[in-house]
């Protein structure tokens, strides 16, 4: 029976597979969170996740709560977004840890063509700039990593997607959080799925200029 680590726990794609995990696994979760307390109740309620506080950017604590799992997934966010791929990174090594999946955007290899990608740059700016750090950090390292990169997300209760690599243009414009927590759960399941792979994911057919909910 596998123990994943779920770094920024209370996220949107994070609760969801969350919840995937408890009615559809026996995978014992340990959530890290700032706030440990608004995942307590969740916690409290399924005999196999634990939920303990912590900080992204704080390597030794992210070592600590690594010390007994096997795989780590990475639902992190925010303008030191490459600060807390280092931090995981070296924790990693630290306790002898190799299976990484580590939640990006679309647009850090500038994969996104036409209007759209367009669009998506102007629209996102810094961000993606400061994502494609951090998976820079992450690629460059000895990991066996696998990024996602999601199109725009949406809250539709579906799973439906589509996968391209890195060095091919990104397809679509969305996909549901469902979907990339569907992703994240499986390759836990089956660790050598997408391994040391980028792998944009996307709706079929919703090409465009931008998101048609936008």
């Amino acid at each position: 029976m596998a123990k994943v680590l779920i770094l920024g726990a209370n996220g949107k794609i994070a609760r969801l597979a969350e919840h995937i995990f408890v009615d559809t696994t026996d995978t014992d979760l340990k959530l890290y969170l700032r706030h440990a307390e608004r995942l307590r109740d969740f916690a409290d309620s399924h005999t196999l996740a634990e939920a303990v506080e912590g900080d992204a950017t704080d390597a030794n604590n992210l070592a600590e709560a690594m010390k007994d799992v096997d795989l780590v997934y990475a639902n992190l966010a925010g303008d030191n977004i490459e600060t807390q791929a280092r931090a995981v990174v070296e924790a990693m090594h630290a306790e002898n840890k190799t299976r990484l999946v580590w939640i990006s955007t679309l647009g850090i290899y500038d994969e996104v063509p036409g209007k759209f990608g367009e669009w998506n740059k102007k629209v996102l700016g810094d961000y993606i700039t400061n994502y494609a750090a951090a998976a820079k950090v992450i690629e460059d390292s000895d990991l066996d990593y696998t990024i996602i990169r999601p199109a725009w997300l949406t809250d539709k209760p579906e799973v439906d997607y589509e996968v391209t690599q890195k060095g091919e243009p990104f397809k679509g414009t969305e996909v549901s959080r469902r979907s990339i927590a569907q992703i994240v759960v499986d390759i836990t399941q089956d660790p050598d799925k997408y391994s040391r792979e980028s792998i944009g994911v996307n709706k079929p057919n919703t090409d465009g200029d931008k998101p048609a909910w936008y």
